[in-house]
């Protein structure tokens, strides 16, 4: 029997990009989906995937991504219209000879969020549970490491890691991590059909336990500072991040100081368990971070971190409110962040429980 082909949607985003490397190494058939070219997609050509430009809310085009594919890994838009390309998707799914679909999703995703995103990952979730006769894989980390590594220079260069979540904590993990268990998922999906998986690190880390960590790597003190959430709205807008993430941000940071992500315990074993191997602790990752070039410790890098850093009080933050004015989001009548919901929290009690056998052997347990 040939390899089965399989499409990644997102392919040159940082799990997408992971996917299709150990989907490579695996030898497996792969297909990207890209918004356009460019030399992330000149990447994957290079290694020998093949590479279309698709409009993710064009059902057409999805159409035609999905000609002669098996199985596929889905990454949400995190845009507004979400909803709208996975309906496209799931429409363009038809008529097609795909088997199996793994979904990133979202630990927090709940049907009442204030977060649009997170509301959207709970409709996405619902919209591919229903696709007849295509097998449905979720894949749900909690938090990931790079949330808290890509402002890695101003530890690095100016001695100070920005707080934005207090005293709780969460297990951050890899977006390699994340990209093994896909992989493994999607190459036995049989195995794994209609299975929610969280993959996540090692170790719960408060952002205090983070600084010290990442002190280790760049070999000098840091010292964690407790930073308000205006101030980062400001940071995100003068380095160029996205308005939409930063609107979901926003609740992400109550929910994770209300300890969603500490529920049951916050660390599962998941990535071993579906690899073989254990997941990366954070200090491994950090030390790939911090050997990126922004973050080298030279004079010129620390000279534009400490620029950067004084600029920050002098550039308009987004405004969040007049934000959700223009896009006219809609707004649950009761919304309530995950950790305060209590059918959320017994959906995520029975993952955490939830086991997985072949050959009479546990493949899945909970830490």
């Amino acid at each position: 029997m040939s390899s089965p082909r399989i499409l990644v949607t997102a392919a040159t985003g940082k799990t997408g990009g992971a996917v299709v490397d150990q989907l490579l190494a695996q030898g497996f058939v792969v297909r990207a989906l890209v918004h356009s070219r460019d030399s992330r997609s000149e990447r994957l050509d290079n290694l020998g995937v093949e590479t279309v430009v698709g409009d993710m809310h064009d059902p057409d085009q999805l159409h035609d991504a999905l000609k002669d594919v098996q199985r596929a890994y889905y990454v949400p838009l995190f845009a507004p219209h979400a909803v709208h390309a996975a309906a496209a998707f799931v429409a363009a799914a038809s008529n097609t000879e795909l088997e199996c679909v793994v979904q990133l999703s979202q630990w927090l995703s709940h049907r009442a969020h204030p977060s649009v995103l997170t509301r959207e990952c709970w409709l996405i979730e619902d919209m591919f549970a229903r696709m007849p006769n295509i097998a449905r894989i979720t894949v749900n980390p909690g938090m990931f490491a790079d949330n808290f590594l890509r402002i890695i220079d101003f530890p690095a260069l100016l001695w100070i890691y920005p707080v934005l979540t207090g005293t709780s904590r969460s297990a951050p993990v890899s977006h390699e991590d994340i990209a093994r268990v896909v992989a493994a998922v999607i190459a036995q999906p049989s195995r794994h059909a209609g299975m929610r998986y969280r993959p996540t690190g090692p170790t719960l880390l408060s952002g205090a336990e983070m600084a010290a960590v990442i002190a280790k790597v760049v070999g000098h003190k840091v010292f964690p500072i407790e930073t308000p959430f205006w101030m980062f709205r400001k940071l995100a807008r003068l380095t160029g991040g996205s308005q939409h993430e930063v609107f979901s941000y926003r609740d992400y940071l109550a929910d994770h100081r209300a300890g969603a992500f500490e529920f049951e315990g916050g660390v599962t074993s998941v990535v071993k368990d579906l690899t073989g191997s254990p997941p990366e602790d954070f200090e491994t990752i950090a030390r790939r971070y911090a050997a990126m070039p922004f973050a080298r410790q030279s004079w010129g890098n620390r000279l534009k971190a400490f620029a950067r850093f004084n600029l920050v009080p002098f550039v308009p933050g987004y405004d969040l409110d007049r934000y959700q004015r223009e896009k006219a989001f809609p707004v649950p009548p009761r919304p309530r962040l995950s950790i305060q919901d209590d059918r959320w929290r017994t959906e995520r009690s029975a993952q955490n429980r939830e086991v997985v056998r072949s050959d009479d052997r546990k493949v899945l347990s909970f830490v």
